[in-house]
């Protein structure tokens, strides 16, 4: 006894010294090693014992615990049956005896230990594991550790870590699920019991002004609810003790709920308990003055009070009682609240419902919408807005995730339900959204709506028939929302609220706050327009036209001198109404925009009218807006209205554009009829946008303007485009003017746009009327012109430049490729004409960019550049090129990219010489996948640079973008040119009835890069294993790829491989795909897999005894269907870990039966 004393005061010191603040890390590390050779020691589990009763040093206790946990997770198979007969005695009489002194922290460790025993032990050894636990729950005195025990029983046994055999995780769900029925009866009783108990001391009788406001209910919810009398009933007053232990058992129902199957063990009279927990969130006395929830970092300490993540005993480690004030009752009230929501989310979260709780679903959602009234409804003392603002916000959330849950998962069930009244609930649902106390919250409802939305609008396509009946049911809560989300981006009447919104800061998807809040509201606006086209639209464009009537009004306001134009309008509050409607136009113009889609297509004539009016609307706007110049205009707030008429200027440019696909239908329509409406609309909007392409013009303007000439000349491609004379002055400026150069994006638009005006055919038109010749040469001088500066740096290249020259060239190289590049990729997926006429503009530039690359390839930054071209004619324009010359580009880069070339570039990862050979990889990867015969040739000289001059650089180091672009080139060759390693056709292999007699060429580089696969799967980058595995399956799928030379000599190393990462759990994100291709590999020959590959697999691992590999045998079920065969491989990897686990914690010299 002595001696434990003393251990004891040893290691209380040894911890004190260890955390103390002082203390070096070598010191640390040396103190780490002597606890853990402590641990170590056979029977160091009696002093831990002895250490645990007689101390009062947290820190020795976690230890003492840390070594018992160890023993029974790591060593619990090889200690004596009478030590754990011991252990499994002492421990719980130690927390019985201590609970009440100990750290909340380290009762709930003790607990953890003891149910870790249960999972190794219940119920053959430790056959009153669970009924103790039941004991304590029905003792009052004892119930909270009871839910300790329950909770930590639920957690550890129900969804058991991989430390336990599949046989004995089967055993122990099917134990557990045995005894549901008990534990919900117990949990109900205690939620009965406090809510029953304090309900009579707290109930007031009417006409009580608590009890009045309790009543009064929406009658339709609760029709035939028998349960509707429970939740009416006033609210419990319960001490805190009392909330405590309500808290814990709601904990363990939320953690039960998340793996028990719904059925009718889930009561009633339980579902009746939550929700009458579930009131205590709406209830308004429950918010805390100092703000939300507490959260985990102020609400627990070492007395014992715990956070709402955690699990909290009703006294602190002295015995004494836990004192709150009242702030603390009010939160661990909202705390009831949200832990009710939890259950009652996990219930609604399962899609799977049998039919016999189909009732019990209605039954909550009727319980559920009798909150939402209660916390919806309008009284003397609250508006709606001030009630939710005092309630807690994670009960708010909570309430939310509810709302979303019921309208994707369930609606569909219970919208049709007479006893569910929908319209009721949307008017509730609509008074929710409109009232949340915050921007997240707001957006959290809109996405409820979205997804009701998307619903309607998907049950209106399947039900044809009935369309205009069901669309009559929801036409007013639809346009009711319309209005009011459209109220709510406008400043005229939520300014408030928008000023707060941040539109600097930029997020994870590159939009601020309130680009991200009028995106949201724009979807739900453009939602009910599909739903219902013509409300919508007299509800927006009157909207837009009350907002242009002032933006267009400002013409009277302009003062023009001889040294300035300056907008007239000085007055603070006349600047801010100005500012308001500007920034309410400006989000107008792009809901207009948004719904551009709805007025195509099918119902292109009915609403033709609506959609003119909108288009000669936007085209007046923004011939105003440059004939004005209001961007260019002095104001009394520059800072503030000079963005706003930039603003609103570009968004009417961007929200014509959106309408470029109906002006197109508009032009096919009328092409033989009287087309002066059209032209003159098409003549306006160009008239509008020129002037607009200048470099003064601010960059935003610009390119709004730019956008849309591309859109005129890609999208609608009106024939007289290119002759009107704002597009010739555009021309000009682009061909004439190099001193006045556009920024580097404005300038590859405008290239676009007149490249394409003479490149794309025309619509409507037959090939005769195309007028191809003029078009051809007018396009050759546009590229010409563009090019004039590129075309001399061939001329001055033949030596590798001095520094300022060479500068000079770079700039000229970047400046001209990126827009070559720009024109070639906007004409790729078009007809044969017109990248045949690109190409042959484009011609010479091609040879003279052939001629630098040599010149330039120690510049990474140009060959780059250079690279990124030619790969975009490789994949647009490589049957233009013709085979010839694409030939000498392909022999022009084999002989560049030496092995040295490569290595260096390769070696600077991230790089611009690591970009380089990407570039070049995915330019061969075009070359292989071209048919026919042309670049076969080529074949064994990309196969020799794939595997003897990247690959032996890339294998074993990280190099991701360059390893991806070479296995893709791999798979390319291989699936493109299956013939050139197995000349057999596939009909001649089903003839012959195999096809593992082909005749193989090649094969050694067909080996070679199997091999590079395979090495693949033993490295740690889960992006190239996913990419590699399924071109693997993708050769299966296509050349049967397993069935061929790969069955007889490499099937079973690939499917080793796939087992051992399994086992590893090298890429446990992967298990399916895994498993997957391991069944394909297996099925190729299943009599061989079982009797020759699995033997000698189970054979070759290590760590398991002879005894242990037959069970794995035996557990391998010799199934052939996928389902049994993929339950097979988890079992067998699962259960060798375990076995292997099991082992190395077993003494030495252990016998083993």
């Amino acid at each position: 006894m002595a001696s434990e004393e003393a251990s004891l005061r040893a290691l209380e010191s040894l911890m004190t010294e260890f955390f103390h603040s002082c203390t070096t890390n070598e010191r640390k590390r040396e103190i780490e090693e002597l606890l853990n050779n402590f641990a170590q020691q056979t029977g160091a589990w009696r002093h831990c014992l002895f250490f645990l009763s007689n101390t009062q040093n947290e820190y020795v206790m976690m230890y003492s615990l840390t070594v018992f946990e160890n023993l029974v997770n790591k060593m619990w198979l090889g200690l004596a049956s009478q030590d754990k007969m011991e252990i499994r005695s002492c421990l719980p009489k130690l927390l019985l005896a201590q609970h009440k002194a100990m750290p909340y922290f380290i009762r709930n460790k003790l607990c953890k230990v003891i149910v870790d025993i249960g999972r190794q032990d219940w119920p053959m050894f430790y056959h009153d594991f669970f009924t103790n636990t039941l004991q304590l729950i029905q003792s009052p005195a004892l119930a909270s550790l009871g839910l300790v025990l329950l909770k930590t029983t639920s957690e550890e046994l129900a969804c058991p870590r991989e430390d336990l055999s599949v046989s004995r995780k089967d055993e122990l769900r099917k134990l557990l699920l045995e005894q549901v029925p008990t534990v919900l009866g117990l949990l109900t009783g205690i939620l009965e019991t406090y809510g029953d108990k304090h309900n009579v001391i707290a109930s007031t009788p009417p006409p009580s002004p608590t009890s009045g406001e309790n009543m009064e209910l929406l009658g339709s919810l609760f029709q035939g609810s028998q349960y509707s009398k429970l939740i009416c009933q006033p609210m419990a007053t319960l001490d805190n003790e009392s909330q405590q232990l309500c808290c814990l058992v709601l904990e363990c129902l939320a953690h039960l709920f998340s793996w028990i199957p719904l059925s009718t063990n889930i009561t009633p009279a339980l579902l009746a308990s939550i929700f009458h927990f579930a009131r205590f969130g709406c209830d308004l006395r429950t918010k805390a003055k100092t703000g939300s929830f507490i959260s985990s970092s102020t609400s627990s300490s070492s007395n014992g009070q715990l956070d709402p993540g955690t699990l909290a005993p009703t006294s602190n480690g002295g015995g004494r009682s836990v004192q709150q004030g009242g702030d603390g009752s009010k939160v661990e009230r909202a705390r009831l609240g949200v832990l009710a929501m939890t259950c009652i989310n996990e219930l609604v979260s399962k899609n799977c419902v049998p039919l016999d709780f189909e009732e019990y679903l209605l039954r909550m959602f009727q319980q559920t919408f009798f909150l939402l009234q209660k916390m919806t409804r309008e009284n003397n003392a609250h508006t709606v807005k001030t009630r939710l603002q005092e309630l807690d916000e994670s009960y708010l959330e909570k309430f939310t995730d509810f709302l979303r849950l019921f309208v994707s998962v369930h609606l569909r069930r219970i919208e049709s339900s007479p006893q569910f009244p929908i319209v009721e609930f949307l008017a509730l649902l609509f008074k929710y959204t409109f009232n949340q106390p915050n921007h997240e919250g707001y957006f959290a409802c809109l996405d409820i709506w979205s997804i009701f939305l998307d619903f309607l609008t998907t049950k209106i396509k399947s039900r044809l028939a009935d369309r205009e009946s069901v669309l009559n049911r929801y036409k007013d809560p639809l346009v009711l929302l319309l209005r009011e989300v459209l109220n709510r981006i406008q400043f005229r009447y939520n300014q408030a609220q928008l000023e707060e919104l941040d539109d600097e800061t930029l997020d994870d998807d590159q939009q601020t706050e309130w680009q991200r809040y009028l995106r949201q509201s724009l979807e739900v606006v453009a939602k009910v327009m599909e739903l219902l086209p013509s409300h919508a639209f007299s509800t927006l464009f009157p909207l837009l036209q009350e907002n242009l009537d002032v933006y267009l009004g400002l013409q009277q306001f302009i003062i023009t001198t001889s040294t300035s134009r300056r907008l007239n309008i000085s007055a603070e509050n006349d600047c801010r109404r100005l500012h308001c409607s500007l920034r309410d136009l400006s989000s107008l113009l792009q809901a207009v925009g948004r719904v551009a889609e709805y007025f195509i297509g099918d119902v292109f004539a009915a609403r033709f009218n609506d959609a003119l009016a909108v288009v000669e609307r936007l085209v007046e706007v923004t011939c105003y807006g440059s004939q004005s110049s209001l961007y260019d205009l002095e104001t009394a707030v520059p800072s503030v209205l000079k963005p706003d008429l930039i603003d609103v200027h570009a968004q009417a440019l961007a929200a014509l554009q959106a309408y470029s696909h109906w002006l197109a239908q508009f032009y096919s329509e009328v092409h033989r009829q009287n087309q002066s409406r059209f032209i003159n609309l098409i003549t306006s909007a160009v008239d509008a946008t020129s002037p607009l392409v200048t470099a003064k013009v601010p960059e935003k303007l610009l390119l709004s303007a730019c956008h849309l000439l591309v859109s005129m000349a890609s999208t609608v491609r009106p024939v007289f485009l290119v002759t009107l004379p704002a597009v010739q002055n555009v021309f000009s400026l682009i061909t004439e003017n190099q001193t006045r150069r556009l920024p580097q994006e404005a300038h590859m638009l405008v290239c676009r746009a007149l490249s394409n005006m003479l490149l794309l055919p025309w619509p409507n038109l037959p090939e005769s009327e195309q007028q191809w010749q003029s078009r051809s040469s007018n396009h050759a001088n546009l590229v010409s012109a563009l090019t004039r500066d590129y075309r001399d740096v061939r001329g001055t290249a033949s030596q590798p430049p001095r520094r300022p020259h060479l500068d000079d060239m770079k700039t000229v190289l970047q400046q001209t490729l990126p827009v070559l590049r720009d024109i070639v990729d906007s004409i790729s997926g078009e007809s044969t004409k017109s990248r045949q006429l690109c190409y042959q503009s484009l011609q010479e530039c091609v040879q003279v960019s052939l001629s630098l690359f040599p010149v330039f390839i120690q510049q990474p930054d140009v060959t780059d550049e250079m690279l990124s071209f030619f790969l975009t004619l490789f994949q647009a324009l490589r049957v233009q090129m013709g085979v010839p010359f694409t030939g000498q580009i392909i022999h022009t880069f084999l002989s560049m990219f030496t092995r040295e070339q490569l290595a260096a570039s390769i070696l600077q990862e991230g790089s611009a010489g690591c970009r380089v050979v990407q570039k070049f990889l995915k330019i061969l990867q075009v070359v292989v996948q071209e048919p026919g015969q042309a670049f076969k040739p080529f074949l064994p000289s990309i196969l020799s640079l794939c595997m003897e001059q990247v690959y032996p650089i890339v294998a074993e180091r990280s190099s991701p973008d360059v390893k991806a672009e070479m296995f893709e080139l791999l798979y390319q060759v291989l699936h493109q040119n299956w013939r050139y390693f197995f000349k057999t056709s596939v009909l001649a292999s089903v003839q012959r009835g195999g096809a593992g007699e082909d005749a193989m060429e090649n094969e050694a580089q067909f080996t070679a890069a199997m091999q590079a696969f395979g090495q693949s799967f033993l490295q740690p980058d889960i992006h190239i294993f996913k990419q590699n595995l399924s071109y693997l399956e993708s050769l299966n799928s296509k050349h049967k790829l397993y069935h061929r030379l790969f069955r007889t000599s490499m099937l079973f190393h690939f499917i080793n491989v796939l087992l051992q990462v399994l086992l590893h759990k090298g890429h446990d994100l992967l298990q399916e795909e895994i498993t997957l291709a391991v069944y394909n590999m297996a099925s190729v020959d299943f009599d061989a897999f079982y009797s020759a590959f699995m033997p000698e697999f189970l054979n070759g691992c290590q760590g398991v005894d002879a005894n242990q590999r037959a069970v794995l045998a035996r557990n391998f079920k010799l199934e052939r269907d996928l389902p049994s065969f993929t339950q097979s491989v988890h079992r067998l990897v699962n259960d060798l870990r375990y076995y292997r686990l099991c082992n190395s914690s077993l003494p030495t010299g252990t016998v083993k039966l």
